[in-house]
Parts: C-alpha cells; sequence; structure tokens
C-alpha cells in the first residue's frame, strides 16, 4: 500500500504533462500559451481575441476531444487487461484473449465493407454488437452443466478469433479501394475520428466498469490462490467469471467501436504496475487505468507528431512499444520454467 501511494505523485504528474502536451502540440503550430488560452476559452465558453478562429477550433474541437478520447480508453483497456489476468491467473492474458476485440473489429468490417453508406454511426455500433456477439458465443462453448472452464474459455477465445480473423480476410479481398483503405485504418486503431458522443460513452462504460471492478478486487485477490480456496473463502467462482468476462466485453467492446484495435495497452500495462506494487487488486485496478491513460496519451502524440503533417495509427505505435514487452514477457517464462 506504501508503495501505491508514493506511485500516485508521478502518475498524476505523468498524466498532467502529458495532457498538457497532447493539447499544445500538433502539425499546425500554436504557441504553448495560446493554446492553453484557448482551452481555458473552450471550458468557459469564451473567445480568445488573439487566435484565429481555425485555431481554436483546432483546440476544441481536435486536440482537446482527442486527449479526452485518449485518456479514457487507455484506463479501460489497461482495467480490462488486469481484470482477464487476475481471472484467468496468467500473465499473458489480454482482453482480445476472449474474441471480444476480433468479433468487434467484424462487425466494425461488415459495416464498412458491405455497408458503407447506412451513416456514421454504423460501425462504431456494428463493432459493438460484433464485440457483445462474440462474447455470447465464446461463453456458450466454454460453459457446461458444471461451470465455466476457463482453459475452454481461452480455446473458444482463440477458434472464435481465428474464425472472425477468416472473415475480416474475405471482407478484405472482396472490398473496393475506398472501403480497403477504411477496414485498413480501422484495424490499425486511430484515435483521429474522436467525437464527443463517443467521449460520453466511453466515460460513462469507465466509470461504470472502474466501479464494478473495484468491488470485485477481494474476489480476484481470492481467485489468485485458486478456485477451490475461492470458493472456500464464500465467492461464487462461476457468478464471478459471467459478471467479469460481460464487463470486460462492454469495456473493450467501446473501446474498439470508438478507435478500432489498439493492442498491448491491456497486457503490458497491468505487468509494470504489478511490478511496483504487487498484485493486489485493490491498488492494482486505478494504478493500471493511470498509466494505460498516459501511455496511450503519449502513443498518440507520437502517432501524429512523428510523421507529420502524416499520421501513423496510433495501434501501430502501441505494437512498436508493446510486441517487445511482450517476448521480453515470453523469455522471462520459458527462463522461470527452465
Amino acid at each position: 500500500m506504501a508503495e501505491a501511494r508514493l506511485l500516485w505523485l508521478p502518475l498524476a504528474a505523468s498524466l498532467l504533462i502529458a495532457s498538457v502536451l497532447s493539447v499544445t502540440t500538433g502539425p499546425l503550430a500554436i504557441d504553448a500559451s495560446d493554446s492553453l488560452r484557448a482551452l481555458w476559452a473552450t471550458l468557459t465558453q469564451t473567445q480568445v481575441t488573439s487566435l484565429q478562429p481555425h485555431e481554436q477550433l483546432v483546440i476544441s474541437n481536435v486536440r482537446l476531444p482527442r486527449t479526452l478520447l485518449a485518456l479514457v480508453i487507455g484506463a479501460l483497456l489497461a482495467q480490462c487487461g488486469a481484470v482477464m489476468q487476475g481471472l484467468f491467473r496468467n500473465p499473458l492474458a489480454d482482453p482480445g484473449i476472449i474474441g471480444v476485440a476480433s468479433g468487434a473489429a467484424l462487425g466494425a468490417a461488415i459495416a464498412i465493407v458491405i455497408y458503407p453508406e447506412a451513416g456514421a454511426y454504423t460501425t462504431p455500433v456494428a463493432a459493438f454488437l460484433g464485440g457483445l456477439a462474440t462474447t455470447f458465443a465464446v461463453y456458450r462453448l466454454a460453459h457446461s452443466r458444471t461451470g465455466t472452464s476457463v482453459v475452454l474459455l481461452l480455446l473458444s477465445g482463440v477458434a472464435i478469433g481465428a474464425l472472425t480473423g477468416s472473415g475480416i480476410g474475405f471482407l478484405t479481398f472482396i472490398a473496393n479501394e475506398t472501403a480497403l483503405r477504411d477496414l485498413t485504418l480501422w484495424q490499425m486503431g486511430s484515435l483521429a475520428s474522436a467525437q464527443w458522443h463517443s467521449i460520453a460513452i466511453c466515460a460513462a462504460v469507465f466509470v461504470l466498469l472502474a466501479w464494478q471492478f473495484q468491488r470485485q478486487a477481494g474476489s480476484l485477490n481470492a481467485l489468485l490462490l485458486g478456485e477451490a480456496e475461492a470458493r472456500h473463502l464464500g465467492i461464487e467462482v462461476e457468478k464471478l467469471k459471467i459478471r467479469l468476462v460481460l464487463l470486460t466485453a462492454l469495456g473493450v467492446g467501446v473501446t474498439v467501436a470508438a478507435a478500432g484495435m489498439i493492442g498491448f495497452i491491456g497486457l503490458v500495462v497491468p505487468h509494470l504496475i504489478r511490478m511496483l506494487v504487487g498484485p493486489d487488486h485493490r491498488t492494482l485496478l486505478p494504478l493500471s487505468a493511470g498509466l494505460g491513460a498516459a501511455i496511450l496519451l503519449v502513443a498518440d502524440l507520437g502517432a501524429r507528431t512523428w510523421m507529420a503533417p502524416a499520421e501513423m495509427p496510433v495501434g501501430l505505435v502501441t505494437a512498436l512499444l508493446g510486441a517487445p514487452f511482450f517476448l521480453a514477457l515470453l523469455l522471462s517464462q520459458r527462463h522461470r520454467l527452465g
């Protein structure tokens, strides 16, 4: 607990610095002090006379929404990853392991390729429904009279992921040039289309999940001892599994709907926090949310400034940061097993 309290101060400072940099930095050069004044004007609904109207629009309609969406999605993905790793008692678990991310991607691909003229909200809604449908299918495959097997849940997630992958491949094959470009960008993840309504939805889901996950932190701690031990402690393991899998599906589904596929945040961030403060979910969950938000914010800042005025998909940047960490983790596990 003492280590966790010590970690909050630098984490809060990192979040503040990254947020200010995200609002004041971008391909359009705007002085930092002017950017902050435009931000204050946006928050207070006033006008900064020294700025051009388009400059204030960039701050209020582009950089501020994007910054807020990065904060919320990073926090959501990191918390979902921490819950999955605790639920499966596996340090390599990731929200995508139950197939929800790939299912959401398939839903988005169907909307992009088959219904391109159906409206702006079609793709995120289809992504969300695809994620929920995949989670339901995985759960039904893993559930039996004796309960829900974690091994079957993982294998079902892999199988459903392969199936949705083939569906996305087929849609990619038949897509026209415009749809193919949209589909490719969606799969690589981007925060460029941040809108206030998507921020509101993601923020509401984050508040709900953070509250529910924190309520289950003690049960997750007990589950680390094993399912039999958790049952002896009075925890209804089956209900806990169902509740956490559905909540995680909701969290990952809305992130994919809002920003496409962004990987490795849910895998890497809980590990970093666990190495610093230990496995207690009462501190692991909120700290993971804070660090996940900070890392995705920095990754997005790099994505839109590294090759400016061109912009890299943020999913490529998180993969670039997370893949070496994942390989190091695998090598560490292999060394431990001898």
